[in-house]
């Protein structure tokens, strides 16, 4: 299952991923970029089941370890970072590629949906926070979770519902 993505941003290009991965030791071997461009390509934040499947398409000699292995790989050498969006798919973990703008995660709970945020705020609150406890920053992940619009007029209908179906 994939996370869908509305992305307002670029990701790195593949050039600075590339550069990116030398100069923090990870080798970029063919069946790496092949999962590393899916990432950062597809526009959703990935599983690991969806990404084999996906890079299987490209390489039927990749295996799930190699995908395994590859994510951690990536993930300790800062390439990707590992998201679990409010566990709306239970424990199972999402990826996307780094990137060098902060963002959140508008995470629809109904539908599953996933939206990603850019902007002035997210900004402000990290100053905020640092002023405010004397604090240095170095990770941030927001993830905020709601309704979208559709969800929304579902649950409306469904308390109507309820509601007329409560009256005597």
């Amino acid at each position: 299952m994939a996370a869908s993505s509305s992305s307002r941003s670029r990701p790195p290009s593949r050039t600075a991923l590339a550069e990116q991965s030398a100069g923090r030791g990870v080798r970029l071997t063919r069946q790496r970029k092949i999962l590393l461009d899916l990432i950062d390509k597809t526009g959703q934040h990935l599983d690991a089941e969806r990404l084999y499947q996906l890079a299987k398409e490209k390489d039927p000699k990749l295996n799930r370890v190699t995908v395994y292995r590859t994510l951690k790989l990536l993930k300790e050498g800062g390439l990707v970072d590992e998201l679990d969006l409010m566990h709306q798919a239970g424990e199972q973990h999402f990826y996307e590629t780094r990137r060098k703008q902060e963002h959140a995660h508008v995470i629809c709970l109904g539908c599953g949906k996933v939206e990603e945020f850019f902007g002035e705020p997210l900004q402000r609150l990290r100053k905020q926070i640092e002023a405010h406890f004397g604090f240095e920053i170095v990770l941030a992940r927001t993830e905020v979770g709601g309704y979208c619009s559709h969800c929304q007029s579902l649950r409306a209908q469904e308390l109507e519902k309820a509601a007329a179906a409560a009256r005597p």
